[in-house]
């Protein structure tokens, strides 16, 4: 059977990550945590004032929320429901981008009126409707543009937006790998699978991070177990050879039937032939 082997340092092309085009999944970059942000609906009993936080502070807290924890925040006070109005109706303007770019809804696809939908939506100061813009900018070849939203994402702390600025780093000419690894753990930290793979590939291949075979094997674990399909098949990777986690074939296989079972063409590979051979 032919050896497994792993990526040159140089290119890593057995690990790369998809290009931002074509991101799988949603057409945007999806929002991997189900935490829940818990509000007061009341005046808690130490008296605390929520009314008196300043505006722009508590939008620029607001501006990655979901739907859901946007309008837990609104409940909060009548002050906090003034502000954030403009972001609710960013997250219309978003409902309806995503509309028009998918044809979904009963309307057909229209790119220009669904990056209108976003830009507006971004205007209001929506991080999600920045990520989307973006990502339109990107495709339609304006990649300064999408950077500039990408950035202005990142900044409000949405982890789409860091990851999406992190790649865009990454695939510049010259590479700003240093700038790319810094919103790459931010991300990762933040619990987002796709960060958390990119950072590992960085650390395995030592781009811009000291090459750390153990730490990557760390991040790719983590993004496996969020569901990252690229991830478990390195994982299996890791485990089968030992390199960053302790050997253990048991492990290996069991990474590899997940990434085969969810479409991993290498993966479906390996693991019809370890089954053949009975290994």
């Amino acid at each position: 059977m032919k050896q497994k082997t792993w990526p040159a340092r140089s290119d890593g092309s057995r690990f790369l990550s998809l290009p931002l085009s074509k991101i799988k999944g949603p057409k945007f970059p999806t929002r991997t945590s189900t935490r829940q942000i818990r509000f007061y609906t009341t005046r808690p009993s130490d008296g605390q004032d929520f009314s008196a936080l300043p505006y722009d502070v508590l939008t620029k807290i607001a501006a990655s929320f979901s739907l859901q924890n946007l309008r837990a925040a609104s409940l909060v006070c009548k002050s906090w429901s003034e502000a954030l109005k403009p972001l609710r109706e960013a997250m219309l303007l978003l409902h309806w981008g995503k509309r028009f770019k998918h044809g979904q809804g009963g309307v057909r696809p229209n790119l220009d009126k669904a990056l209108d939908s976003f830009l507006k939506g971004a205007a209001r100061g929506s991080a999600l409707a920045m990520v989307d813009a973006g990502l339109i900018y990107w495709e339609l070849g304006h990649k300064d543009k999408a950077v500039a939203l990408y950035h202005k994402a990142a900044e409000l702390g949405d982890p789409a937006g860091q990851c999406n600025l992190a790649i865009s780093f990454l695939q510049a000419e010259p590479p700003n790998l240093m700038e790319a690894v810094t919103w790459l753990y931010k991300a990762s930290i933040a619990g987002h699978v796709r960060s958390q793979y990119q950072l590992a590939l960085c650390l395995h291949q030592g781009r811009g991070v000291n090459c750390s075979i153990k730490d990557a094997a760390r991040w790719y674990l983590k993004a496996a177990e969020g569901g990252y399909v690229r991830a478990m098949y390195n994982v299996s990777l890791c485990y089968s050879s030992g390199e960053g986690l302790v050997r253990s074939n048991q492990l290996a296989r069991k990474w590899m039937k997940r990434a085969a079972d969810r479409g991993h063409t290498k993966a479906q590979f390996e693991h019809g032939l370890a089954l053949f051979s009975g290994t």
